[in-house]
């Protein structure tokens, strides 16, 4: 399995207009950050988590030809805005593009895209399949895919696990019955926006309490806003195994 993190920045991204901050100013490109994204490619199927504002650049910069559905975690719009640019796939491979949500952003993408769903069709619009999700466990052909459920302060979101990866970001609170799903992992993507609290997001504490209870093999911080700091100037104060992720950065599992 191999896990591409498309972007790791919060909902402005990194750099962030019009602000002159240290990260912002940076030459590093790892301080350069897109909103958050991930591919997942497993079983010779590609799977995209969320589709931001920066989809199609992220597709161009990874050379991804083909995709098997995209996993919303929800609807926020830093998180579906490029859904659009589906349609690419559509026009290359004469097929319709599987997307797994749960019910609250469906209802979402049918208000941010009505013309995708309307009866009769504007020639060339994104053509989906819509595939609904509770709290329970499903299967893309023989790959299993575990929903896991927690909180954006009062929204509902959805994180992942196939195999032995976890992905979960914009998270503020898990259950103890969900954070079961994070054990035993070999690499878990985790939410965590900047150093202070915040109301819908985990801070860096946060998030390095819950990997401090689940003990991932390996843990990559991602959704990290320019107040979190200089990447390279962060993973010092981090332990080996858990570090701020980067744009574009490949894991093999």
């Amino acid at each position: 399995m191999k896990i591409t993190l498309l972007g790791t920045g919060t909902s402005q991204g990194i750099p962030v207009i019009a602000c002159d901050c240290n990260v912002c100013l940076s030459k590093n490109q790892k301080d350069k950050r897109l909103r958050t994204s991930a591919m997942i490619e497993v079983n010779n199927e590609i799977f995209i988590i969320d589709t931001g504002p920066d989809f199609r650049q992220q597709m161009l910069t990874n050379n991804v030809k083909n995709i098997s559905g995209v996993l919303y975690t929800h609807h926020h719009k830093d998180h579906v805005a490029g859904m659009d640019d589906i349609r690419a796939f559509n026009y290359k491979w004469r097929k319709d593009i599987n997307i797994y949500c749960n019910n609250i952003t469906v209802k979402a993408l049918y208000n941010e895209f009505p013309y995708v769903f309307e009866k009769e069709k504007y020639p060339g619009v994104p053509k989906v399949n819509i595939n609904l999700f509770t709290n329970k466990e499903f299967y893309v052909n023989d790959i299993k895919i575990v929903p896991i459920k927690a909180m954006h302060y009062k929204l509902t979101v959805f994180g992942f696990r196939i195999n032995n990866f976890v992905y979960l970001t914009d998270v503020s609170e898990i259950s103890d019955k969900e954070k079961q799903k994070l054990y035993n992992a070999d690499l878990v993507v985790l939410d965590a926006l900047r150093k202070e609290k915040h109301i819908s997001h985990f801070s860096l504490d946060e998030a390095l309490s819950l990997l401090d209870e689940v003990k991932p093999k390996q843990a990559v911080l991602t959704h990290v806003s320019h107040y979190m700091g200089l990447h390279d100037e962060v993973n010092k104060e981090l332990p080996d195994n858990i570090k701020l992720g980067f744009d574009n950065q490949v894991f093999n599992l």
